[in-house]
């Protein structure tokens, strides 16, 4: 189950009142680093980025691959463990802005973690220690530690220990 803070809103949609909520500085900042980052060759330099300007907490040889994409609004609602991988053009997400409401969740990557190319990380999930990603899934639910899950709908390809 995904741990997601819910906030109704009144009116049009819950996007078109993003600036209730945010500030439009904040994005804009965000959105620049972000890209930045995104294409940046440096693994230091990036993890840098996403510690000190967007207030991430990134553990030691995390690595990012190209193009992956941080939370514009909240990126500091994402926590990455050390020597994890996220894998190329991977989606991270801490917010959901919906009709008549909007979510927030922090997103916990464990350490030892690797996430496959072109993955979407859902708000307000838990990727335990050592569990593998597979390629294009869409992580909705919790990871167990150590397992290997793939998909879309998320499923457990092998549990810890199999």
């Amino acid at each position: 189950m995904r741990r997601t803070e819910r906030y109704p809103v009144d009116g049009p949609n819950a996007l078109w009142q993003i600036y209730k909520t945010v500030s439009k500085w904040k994005a804009v900042r965000n959105f620049v680093f972000i890209q930045l980052a995104r294409y940046c060759p440096s693994l230091p330099v990036k993890n840098w980025i996403y510690r000190r300007v967007l207030g991430m907490e990134v553990g030691e040889n995390a690595a990012f691959a190209l193009m992956v994409m941080v939370d514009v609004f909240f990126p500091e609602k994402i926590h990455v463990g050390r020597n994890t991988i996220i894998g190329y053009n991977t989606t991270i997400l801490a917010h959901e802005y919906l009709i008549k409401e909007y979510r927030l969740g922090d997103v916990r990557i464990g350490s030892d973690v690797m996430i496959g190319a072109n993955t979407t990380i859902l708000p307000g999930v838990t990727i335990g220690d050592g569990a593998v990603v597979g390629a294009g899934s869409v992580v909705h639910r919790d990871v167990e530690p150590g397992s290997f899950v793939a998909g879309n709908p998320l499923q457990v390809i092998r549990r810890p220990g199999e």
